[in-house]
């Protein structure tokens, strides 16, 4: 253990202790461990580059690359004269995952040559919105404030692009939103509910704020595993949450074969008949895999969210909602207690978006762009010895934005990819088990989902970032995941 005073010269010779070299890569990892651990909290200060260099026998630079490191990493601040501290995170309004998955988030914009950790769409691949906005009215008007909540063009087009027949649809402010609403309407306190793991970060946060209970499920290159699934229904679960394409963080998509797998598991328990599964289509139009959703065989226990923040913009914050009449009513009507309806001025864009021609080619290209560099970033890991999503070559490529990558030691991984000028997002926050920073998970079938924290675990890259020079990206995020000496590589800008 430390002691109280982290600056002195105890904490430097605990240091010494713990690592094997004395290189920066060296002296981070042994920093971070002490921070993950919580030996080391939000606020103490580190000894001077000086300091730790005199003791341990090396320059000052040698410390001060280690800093830096640490420093883009989200882990350590400088505050001049002062000296070095551990980060303070003030961002006390995010929940608790989303706290930990933004860790780092709110460095400057150019203490990372390259962010691949945000899981946010390329703004350069949005369609463009003068010409929708040209074609909306310039007054932001409605005639009544109990109008219906979906304009009737936007109606249409969902209606006509809906996987399965909905009996009623509406429109709520991005995915996020319609999950929460319908978690609200379907969840007690003391409820279960079953959530993949690994999974969206937030879903466990939501869960968790109602009061129930996770139940989590092991998932594969192809969604919810059934045999995991049918355990899980022997709890009794009153709502299950999936995502069926580009699983954030997997980026794996549900075939129909396997959908209609799991509505028969479903269907054959004891309590199938009560469960609510919540459909998260959050990358929509950019997913290459189809449209699918277990509403085709139990339409009457679905809510499926299709969420244009990925195809057409975040900021637009727009998710339609579809399932049974009653349950969407419910969801609704609480609704006009609130925010009452999604602007309609916005939904006009979004129609208009989603049956011009030019926008329609624009977000065709971003998909295809995805694609392309999902590939492209996938086999140069390949080529290193390092394969995404399952872990195990020949897996399907991940779909969407998003692919979840092994590594050895996720802090050490995390603090190596920022000493180049990387920022990618912890793996311990998508996992049920896993603490916010670091602990301990359980495991899942085919390796997406094992034990994350301090040894073995796995990041999240947002892999439809990644322009360009997909082979020395590559280069670094295998040196960071596969066991072994550090190697230290300078990225292009």
């Amino acid at each position: 253990m430390l002691l109280k005073a982290p600056g002195g010269k105890s904490f430097v010779n605990e240091i010494w202790k713990l690592i094997g070299d004395s290189s920066p890569r060296g002296i981070a990892a042994a920093i971070a461990r002490h921070i993950t651990s919580g030996e080391l909290a939000p606020g103490d200060r580190l000894p001077t580059v000086r300091e730790l260099g005199a003791t341990l026998g090396v320059s000052p630079a040698t410390v001060s690359h280690a800093w830096q490191a640490l420093s883009q990493a989200g882990l350590i601040e400088s505050r001049g004269r002062a000296g070095s501290f551990v980060r303070q995170h003030p961002r006390a309004w995010l929940p608790p995952r989303m706290l930990g998955l933004a860790a780092g988030a709110e460095l400057a914009p150019d203490a990372a040559h390259l962010d691949l950790s945000r899981g946010t769409p390329d703004p350069l691949l949005l369609p463009t919105l003068g010409p929708a906005l040209s074609r909306v009215s310039v007054h932001a008007e409605t005639a009544s404030y109990h109008e219906l909540p979906v304009i009737p063009a936007l109606g249409r087009v969902l209606d006509e692009s809906w996987p399965y027949r909905a009996e009623s649809l509406t429109v709520v402010d991005g995915a996020l939103d319609a999950v929460s609403r319908s978690l609200e309407a379907v969840v007690r306190f003391g409820d279960t509910v079953v959530l993949e793991n690994p999974g969206f970060p937030a879903f466990f946060d939501l869960v968790s704020a109602l009061g129930a209970t996770v139940v989590p499920v092991a998932i594969d290159e192809n969604g919810i595993v059934p045999s995991a699934l049918a355990a899980a229904m022997l709890q009794g679960p009153s709502a299950i949450v999936l995502q069926p394409r580009a699983q954030n963080p997997t980026g794996a998509s549900m075939p129909v074969e396997r959908a209609h797998e799991l509505a028969r598991v479903i269907t054959a328990s004891r309590n199938g008949s009560r469960v609510m599964v919540i459909e998260d289509d959050h990358s929509g139009a950019i997913s290459t895999a189809p449209a699918v959703s277990l509403g085709q065989w139990i339409p009457a226990q679905v809510l499926h969210v299709r969420s244009f923040s990925k195809s057409h913009g975040p900021d637009l914050r727009i998710a339609a909602l579809g399932g049974p009449a009653e349950l969407i009513d419910r969801i609704v009507s609480r609704r006009m207690l609130g925010p009452g309806w999604t602007s309609r001025m916005v939904q006009r864009i979004l129609a208009d978006l989603l049956t011009d021609g030019t926008a329609l080619d624009e977000v065709t290209e971003a998909r295809r762009q995805y694609y392309s560099r999902q590939k492209a970033l996938s086999a140069e890991l390949a080529l290193r010895g390092v394969h995404a999503a399952s872990g195990a070559e020949g897996a399907a490529l991940p779909d969407g934005i998003n692919l979840w990558l092994p590594v050895a030691n996720e802090r050490a991984a995390l603090v190596q990819l920022a000493a180049v000028g990387i920022r990618v997002a912890p793996g311990s926050p998508f996992l049920a088990g896993g603490a916010v920073h670091a602990g301990a998970g359980t495991g899942t079938a085919r390796g997406l989902g094992s034990v994350p924290g301090v040894g073995p675990g796995f990041v999240r890259v947002t892999a439809g970032m990644v322009r360009g020079n997909a082979a020395a990206v590559a280069e670094a995020l295998a040196a960071a995941a596969l066991p072994g000496p550090p190697a230290f590589y300078t990225l292009e800008a």
